[in-house]
């Protein structure tokens, strides 16, 4: 089935997820990111510069929290705009040798608004952590055909 924007209503929940979240990832995503700063990895380093442990790459959690709508479009394409502000850290406790995840990252996305004459619609997502709002106005643009 494919998605319709006259199917669409402000207000509407498109999904939610919990997204696990491990040192490991956020080795991973230096990698990838070429982020190598120590308070992503090394906690005697977070603790170190007055944060209270490791803390996910902000660009990590923006990212994994827009997938939840490119999922949903299903056209990572469709997303036309993405932005959000930083309000408060993902700490990433060190679970090495556990099935366990260091954090769980909420999130929430309803439809915030629709253009009828551009075909496109906003999504507000609710990005949480401990049930602390951890990215603020986070909202993604999708244009629908």
């Amino acid at each position: 089935m494919s998605l319709k924007f006259e199917d669409l209503a402000v207000g509407q929940e498109i999904g939610a997820r919990s997204i696990d979240v491990t040192r490991q990832d956020l080795v991973k995503y230096a990698g990838a990111s070429g982020d190598f700063n120590p308070i992503h990895w090394n906690e005697a380093f977070a603790t170190g510069v007055d944060l209270p442990g490791v803390i996910a790459h902000g660009m990590f959690t923006m990212g994994a929290a827009v997938q939840l709508v490119s999922d949903w479009v299903d056209d990572p394409a469709a997303v036309i705009d993405y932005q959000t502000r930083f309000t408060k850290p993902v700490l990433v406790a060190d679970t090495t040798g556990t099935s366990e995840p260091g954090a769980v990252i909420e999130v929430v996305g309803v439809v915030g608004a629709l253009d009828a004459d551009a075909r496109t619609a906003r999504i507000d997502l609710t990005v949480t952590f401990e049930g602390q709002k951890v990215l603020m106005k986070s909202q993604a643009v999708v244009k629908l055909a």
